[in-house]
């Protein structure tokens, strides 16, 4: 009978712990799903503000590069002065000749 009374009062005695153990276990749960974690976003934006000022340059030189493109197409001559000049001398010449031979 002692025997069963100790075991009694040891299983008595875990269960009291175990229900403890619980108990601290809920609170813990409800401190956590209270606790708000904030992110510290200092370098982050520093990084971003970084990337873009390159961008913007990036961007800048880009539009330098283009313009300066449009520009040397714009003035790119694709025949030379000289050829168009005579281009036009020989068809006039030809026009003439040919009207001259047909009268």
């Amino acid at each position: 009978m002692k025997k069963l009374e100790e075991q009694m009062t040891l299983m008595v005695n875990e269960i009291n712990d175990f229900r403890n153990g619980v108990e601290q276990l809920e609170k813990i749960k409800d401190q956590l799903k209270a606790t708000k974690i904030k992110m510290d976003l200092a370098d982050y934006k520093t990084t971003i503000e970084i990337h873009k000022q390159q961008m913007t340059s990036c961007l800048k030189s880009i539009k330098s590069f283009e313009n300066r493109f449009e520009n040397t197409i714009m003035q790119a001559k694709i025949y030379p002065n000289w050829a168009v000049v005579m281009f036009v001398v020989s068809v006039i010449g030809n026009v003439v000749l040919v009207l001259y031979l047909f009268m």
